[in-house]
């Protein structure tokens, strides 16, 4: 099982407020921290994509605006993330920064995953990051979250991050080791269960509640981020965060529960781009694209010779050959207007004639299914 970490070329790791602010004195863990970030060192010295989705401002700042004990208001709430979010964000870059490693601030919502656009805005902007070596280290946006603050959805949140992104595996990092058959705190007969292929009814009822007052996540959030994870082909892990080095201690093989995704994500995507998507438009494209692509290629905008239809940037469009066969689908780059100015146009003269600077392909490699026939 360990392997399924060590070989994965995208980790997202959830790390919650329990783990990073110690109760009794509501300061950061900074011995846990510098533990986890020579965990991240070592996975970034083996060319691995690292994530981090990290709770802990809400925390950090009520200590800061001394606010009492117990549950907050929501503006509570609120005020006490803006004002611990940026030692939150310090925090990280300063144990980052100690192996080498340069770390991106990014404040999501549920929302942006379920928006088409800001999704997209979103996938790009960690892709970009994870390119140029950054460790993205993302948070709820909790100082205009709503019913999300209440929630205490990071678990979820950092599914859905990594099906955006396509990781591999996705850690979450709580204050058990897994999954049991009921609370093992309450129930002595408790069984662990090392290991889940599917998410029934079964394996639902066997979450709790929230088992902490720093945090407001609990196995049912846990499961259903299992869920998400598993249906974007990401493998999941649920560990024990009060483990010192707690990646390394899942890689020597660490108790620790795994849920399985029966797909990896290129393959679920792939099949989801062909089968699932109803397109929008159409590219027609000259001989030289056509074959470019059969070499596993992605299309340019200098191969496109027509543009049908209406689309935006995002959108599912057919791609035929000269001759009115449909040779593939994919992705599209760029909404139906800015593809009909760029086609038979060189990258170069993207920025030229749109005003901008947009990505070199119409449809990018990892975005094209290509169609038997």
């Amino acid at each position: 099982m360990s392997e399924r970490l060590t070989r994965a070329r995208t980790i997202v790791v959830k790390i919650g407020s329990s783990t990073l602010v110690d109760a009794a004195t509501g300061s950061l863990s900074a011995g846990w921290l510098q533990a986890f970030a020579a965990d991240v060192a070592r996975a970034r010295a083996r060319g691995q994509d690292v994530v981090v989705v990290s709770s802990g401002a809400i925390a950090l700042g009520r200590r800061r605006l001394d606010l009492a004990a117990g549950a907050l208001k929501l503006e509570e709430a609120q005020a006490a993330a803006a004002v611990g979010q940026i030692a939150l964000a310090r925090a990280w870059s300063e144990a980052l920064a100690g192996h080498g490693l340069t770390v991106a601030q990014i404040l999501l919502t549920l929302g942006d995953t379920e928006n088409r656009r800001r999704y997209l805005n979103a996938r790009s902007t960690l892709k970009t990051l994870l390119g140029m070596g950054a460790i993205p280290v993302i948070n709820e946006n909790d100082t205009v979250a709503t019913a999300e603050i209440r929630f205490g959805d990071n678990d979820r949140l950092a599914a859905r991050v990594a099906g955006m992104i396509e990781a591999d595996v996705l850690v979450l990092l709580s204050d058990i080791d897994g999954l049991y058959t009921a609370n093992p705190r309450s129930n002595p007969d408790a069984r662990f269960i090392p290991e889940v292929q599917a998410i029934t009814p079964e394996i639902e009822a066997m979450a709790g509640q929230a088992g902490s007052d720093m945090g407001s996540g609990g196995m049912a959030t846990k499961i259903m981020a299992a869920r998400i994870a598993m249906e974007a082909g990401t493998h999941m892990v649920i560990a024990n965060s009060a483990t010192p080095s707690p990646l390394s201690a899942i890689e020597q093989g660490g108790r620790c529960t795994w849920f399985l995704a029966p797909h990896s994500p290129a393959a679920l995507r792939k099949r989801w781009i062909a089968g699932t998507l109803g397109p929008a438009g159409t590219l027609v494209i000259d001989e030289g694209a056509a074959g470019a692509l059969g070499q596993g290629r992605s299309l340019l905008p200098a191969g496109v010779v027509r543009v049908e239809g209406a689309f935006e940037r995002g959108d599912c469009v057919i791609v035929r050959d000269m001759n009115g066969r449909e040779i593939a689908r994919g992705l599209v780059a760029y909404g139906a207007e800015d593809a009909r100015r760029i086609c038979r146009a060189r990258s170069a003269e993207i920025e030229a004639l749109l005003g901008h600077r947009g990505r070199d392909e119409m449809i990018h490699r990892d975005d094209l299914v290509l169609l038997k026939g």
